[in-house]
C-alpha cells in the first residue's frame, strides 16, 4: 500500500476539520440566537461564577474551531475544546450523565465526542497539512 494512505498528517487534517468544522456550528448558532449566551450567564451564576465567563463559549466554540481548521495552535485549540465540553457538561449536562436516549444511546454522545476528539486534536497536533504545523 502507499504510504499516502498510511500517513498520520491526513489523518489528523481529517480529525482537525471534522471537529472544527462540527463544532464551529455550535458556535455560529450561539451567535444568532444570544437567548443561550443569557442562559449561560444564569448557569454560571449559579456556580458563583461570573457572568462574563459566559463569553468563553464563543472562545471554545469559534475560535478554537478556526485555530483547528487553519492549523494554527492547533493543541491550544484542542485544549480550548476539551475546556469548552467540560463546562458544558458541568453547566448542563451533568443529570445526563447516567442516562440513555430512547434509541439505547448514551445521551452524551455528542458532548462526548467533541470532548475526547478535543482532548486528542490536543495531544496530537496539527500534523503536517496547517498553516503551522506543530
Amino acid at each position: 500500500m502507499s504510504s499516502f494512505y498510511r500517513s498520520e498528517d491526513i489523518a489528523k487534517f481529517i480529525l482537525r476539520m471534522t471537529v472544527g468544522i462540527l463544532m464551529l456550528f455550535h458556535g455560529v448558532d450561539k451567535l444568532l440566537d444570544l437567548q443561550t449566551l443569557n442562559f449561560i450567564k444564569i448557569q454560571l451564576e449559579g456556580l458563583g461564577l461570573h457572568p462574563v465567563v459566559a463569553y468563553g463559549v464563543y472562545v471554545g466554540e469559534i475560535v478554537a474551531p478556526i485555530l483547528l481548521i487553519l492549523g494554527i495552535y492547533t493543541r491550544f485549540g484542542g485544549f480550548l475544546i476539551f475546556i469548552n465540553m467540560l463546562f458544558a457538561v458541568i453547566l448542563v449536562h451533568v443529570d445526563d450523565l447516567l442516562s440513555l436516549t430512547q434509541h439505547g444511546g448514551w445521551t452524551l454522545e455528542l458532548q462526548a465526542f467533541f470532548l475526547i476528539t478535543g482532548f486528542i486534536v490536543m495531544l496530537l497536533g496539527s500534523g503536517r497539512y496547517a498553516i503551522r504545523p506543530d
